[in-house]
């Protein structure tokens, strides 16, 4: 057989799996982790030769967490963050070696908002940089069954009823072959393909700003090591576009790595960004031009703002940054992207085992494409909110460095201007609680969709601002409140015994009738569905009477919790009927 008989018998092989997952970023990488985890056979192709090589995300919100410990990895998760306590003492600079503008305690840092966050997870938040998450993610997702093909491009799809016939191309090899999938997750990345070619619509603009990102080691600790943070702004004014001079710099290993962010001219030509000009950049902001620096990378980058209006054509579903586009304010965009798959993955899941209709699919737009709109402008409002601070300090509207060197230096003055710029400069650092400390943003979306199950009652007031605080409630479409339970002597969490890709139905002791219910109804429909029974001497215990303060139905009612520990449906009280009446809530849910 010849070379060109071998080439034309390999091109006419197609390779099959029920999930092809396109991107192994965070996106990509969890959604094969979940999906292996569940047992779905899924591959998973990336052009690029192996995972990030530069520490893009990191921020690890608690929501994150939380689901690593449903997958039974945050324990390795945590060995290798930044822990909590080391995170939040983000600081305002004239340089790091320079004077201080001020300083606010963020994620959940001040021991006011530290009890919130305790309380609403068993897990807290932690700062883990993409390139040390990424192969967590990859090497777990492989070790439960998921294929990986890196140096693997995507060039185009065709779907008809029963799949997705996707065209890759071996960047190695140059050879192009068919992947033929039941379902395609598309998590490309911002300059996403695939959803360019399912034209999907998208709301926005792209590159509203120009950025530069400079990776370097230097041992900044005498400068960092009395105020940890992740975080550290300086304020330059002359010193870059439009004057302003504001940079930062961000903390990647505690405390010799680092991440420098500073703007550039989106409009102008891209910088000619080399080590020598970043090495200046950085002296700059540090202060000390006798830090020894190591350059190891350098990207140009810009800020977007641009949001998908629906996730889904046909068979493929695009998650991450593929459908919402943002800067990095707020720590979001990791975080958002394993939501997405976590979402998703649970409902294919279902679809592939034949234990639920196709329906069921439906909601994964219905559920994400909100939070994806959210967390997008919420990003992007966080970069405007720093005008109150730059307005409070009299540095905007003037091209004059000394006019403006002088309004920051007038904070200082004995006078009524002073103490009222001081009282502008403490609202407008308060103000940066919405994107340092939005709690409500990270852990409160509460789903609307077939996937949930309406219980008759109106959505609970939120009764504090609900972008700063989360507010627990089990009301249909919200994440399962966390609590401590005890089991066989040892605490652990509602999200302990609920999640573990199946359905949990939460009820009392004089509720045991539910139990008896959703075994029957299990068997009945060839579903999971564990039935926990909280009370003294049952399967777990209320140690601090949390849940009963927590459920809001009666003792003898029940809470039905997805496998992505959102609340699927909750009744009041023991039915008449309850295996009935819970075998109608599923059937309706999984579009049975």
């Amino acid at each position: 057989m010849t070379t060109q008989q071998t080439e034309e018998r390999a091109d006419q092989a197609v390779l099959t799996t029920d999930v092809l997952v396109i991107g192994s970023g965070p996106a990509g990488a969890s959604a094969a982790l979940f999906l292996a985890t569940y047992g779905v056979d899924v591959l998973v192709i990336t052009k690029y030769r192996w995972t990030a090589n530069t520490p893009r995300a990191h921020i690890t919100n608690q929501r994150t967490v939380e689901i690593m410990r449903d997958l039974g990895i945050e324990d390795e998760v945590l060995a290798e963050a930044t822990p909590h306590d080391l995170m939040g003492d983000t600081v305002f600079c004239s340089s790091l070696a320079g004077e201080e503008i001020g300083r606010i305690r963020t994620w959940g840092t001040h021991p006011e908002r530290e009890a919130d966050y305790r309380l609403a997870s068993p897990s807290m938040n932690c700062d883990l940089p993409q390139t040390i998450f990424e192969p967590i993610l990859v090497g777990h997702a492989a070790s439960r069954g998921a294929r990986v093909r890196f140096d693997t491009e995507y060039l185009s799809l065709t779907q008809d009823d029963d799949g997705v016939t996707v065209r890759v191309r071996d960047r190695l090899s140059g050879h192009s072959y068919d992947i033929r999938a039941k379902y395609v997750v598309a998590a490309d990345g911002g300059r996403s393909k695939v959803v360019a070619d399912l034209g999907l619509p998208m709301a926005g603009e792209m590159d509203v700003a120009g950025s530069m990102n400079i990776v370097f080691h230097a041992d900044l600790s005498a400068y960092v090591a009395h105020r940890p943070s992740v975080l550290y702004w300086v304020l330059q004014p002359g010193a870059t576009i439009g004057g302003i001079g504001l940079g930062l710099i961000r903390m990647v290993r505690p405390w010799n790595e680092w991440l420098i962010t500073w703007g550039y001219d989106i409009d102008e030509p891209p910088p000619d960004l080399t080590d020598e000009m970043a090495t200046e950049i950085v002296h700059n902001l540090v202060g000390d031009d006798t830090v020894p620096v190591t350059i190891r990378s350098l990207s140009l980058w810009g800020n977007n703002k641009m949001y998908a209006e629906r996730y889904r054509e046909g068979r493929v579903f695009a998650v991450g940054d593929a459908v919402h586009r943002h800067p990095p304010s707020n720590g979001l965009g990791s975080n958002t992207s394993i939501g997405d798959s976590y979402n998703l993955a649970w409902k294919l899941a279902h679809v592939l085992r034949g234990e639920a209709g196709p329906g069921l699919l439906d909601s994964f737009d219905a559920e994400r494409a909100p939070v994806g709109e959210q967390i997008v402008l919420r990003a992007n409002k966080s970069i405007e909110e720093f005008g109150a601070l730059l307005e409070a300090l009299e540095v905007t509207g003037t091209d004059d460095v000394e006019a403006m060197q002088a309004g920051i230096a007038g904070r200082a003055d004995d006078s009524v201007e002073g103490a009222e710029k001081r009282r502008a400069i403490r609202k407008a650092l308060e103000l940066k609680d919405y994107e340092f400390n939005a709690h409500g943003v990270e852990l409160g979306q509460r789903y609307a969709s077939s996937a949930v199950v309406a219980d008759g009652t109106e959505e609970p007031p939120y009764t504090r601002d609900p972008e700063l605080y989360y507010h627990p409630t089990t009301w249909p479409g919200a994440r399962l409140p966390h609590c401590w339970l005890g089991r066989d002597g040892v605490r652990v969490s509602t999200h302990d015994v609920a999640g573990h890709g199946r359905f949990t139905l939460l009820t009392g002791i004089t509720g045991r009738a539910w139990s008896d219910a959703a075994a029957r109804v299990a068997e009945r429909l060839g579903v999971d569905v564990r039935a926990v029974v909280v009370g003294p001497g049952a399967d777990v215990t209320d140690l601090y009477e949390d849940w009963s303060r927590l459920r809001e139905v009666d003792e003898d009612g029940c809470v039905l919790v997805r496998p992505d520990n959102h609340v699927a449906w909750r009744s009041r009280e023991l039915t008449d009927d309850p295996a009935a009446t819970l075998e109608d809530v599923l059937r309706q849910l999984l579009d049975r």
